[in-house]
C-alpha cells in the first residue's frame, strides 16, 4: 500500500533560489548526463533540487530507469515526490554523483557542510568514480576558509575534547552551530553536533588530522577528491 500524502505531493524548495537562471542551466546539464540504469548520488542544496526536477522530467519523457542515493532527508523526500526511486549506499554504489560546495580553491579542494550532511555527502563522493560539483563564481576562493569555516561533525559527548584538539591544530575560532527553527544546536543528518572551525591556513594534511581526533565523525573539508567543477 502506498501512502496518500499531501505533504510529499506539495514539497517544494523552501525559500528563494538565488541565481536561478544560471543554476537551472547547470541543472539541465546534470540531467543530460543521465543514462538508463544509472545509480546517482544526490547532494544537498538548491541546485541539487533543480537538478532532481530536471532528472525526473527526463526520466518520464524518455522512460528511463534510475535510482538516487540521497544524502539528506529533505532530498530523499523530494525524490519521492518526483517519482525518482531511492536506494541506499549499502545496497548500491553510485555510478556518479552531483553536489554543491561552499568554497572551491584553485586545486578543487572544497569546503562543504552548511546543510549539515557532510558525512553522507563525503561518503557519496568518496564512493563515486565521477563527481560533479556545482558552484557559481561567488564560491571560488584563492584559499579555503576565506568566507566560511570548516564544518566538523562531532559525537555529542566528545564536543569539548574535540574543541581542545582543534585548537591544537590551529583553529582560530570555534563555535557550536546554532539551529534555526528549533531551540539549541543544529543536529546533523547523522544525529550529531556541528562545530564550525575557522583556520587561518589549511594545509594538505588538515583533513586527515581533523578526522584523526577521537569523536570527530567527519569534516566538511574535501582535499584530493575526484571532482569536476561545473560553473553556474
Amino acid at each position: 500500500m502506498i501512502w496518500d500524502s499531501d505533504i510529499i505531493k506539495n514539497l517544494a524548495w523552501n525559500g528563494t533560489i538565488s541565481n536561478l537562471e544560471a543554476k537551472q542551466k547547470v541543472a539541465d546539464k546534470i540531467a543530460a548526463k543521465v543514462n538508463d540504469g544509472d545509480i546517482i548520488g544526490v547532494g544537498s542544496g538548491s541546485t541539487s533540487y533543480l537538478a532532481l526536477v530536471a532528472i525526473a522530467q527526463k526520466m518520464k519523457a524518455e522512460k528511463l530507469s534510475i535510482k538516487a542515493i540521497a544524502t539528506s532527508i529533505e532530498l530523499g523526500m523530494v525524490c519521492n515526490s518526483l517519482g525518482v526511486p531511492v536506494t541506499s549506499i549499502i545496497e548500491n554504489r553510485p555510478d556518479w554523483s552531483f553536489d554543491g560546495a561552499d568554497e572551491v580553491d584553485p586545486n578543487n579542494s572544497l569546503i562543504k557542510g552548511r546543510g549539515g550532511a557532510m558525512f553522507k555527502e563525503k561518503l557519496s563522493i568518496a564512493s563515486s568514480p565521477v563527481n560533479y560539483i556545482i558552484v557559481d563564481e561567488t564560491k571560488l576562493v584563492n584559499k579555503l576558509c576565506t568566507n566560511f569555516p570548516i564544518p566538523i561533525e562531532v559525537f555529542p559527548t566528545a564536543l569539548l575534547y574535540v574543541e581542545k584538539e582543534l585548537q591544537k591544530l590551529g583553529a582560530s575560532n570555534i563555535v557550536l552551530r546554532p539551529a534555526k527553527g528549533k531551540d539549541g544546536p543544529i543536529i546533523s543528518e547523522s544525529g550529531n553536533l556541528i562545530l564550525d572551525a575557522l583556520f587561518n591556513e589549511v594545509p594538505l594534511d588538515l583533513e586527515r588530522d581533523i578526522k584523526a581526533i577521537t569523536g570527530v565523525i567527519e569534516s566538511g573539508l574535501f582535499i584530493g577528491y575526484n571532482v569536476e567543477i561545473l560553473m553556474a
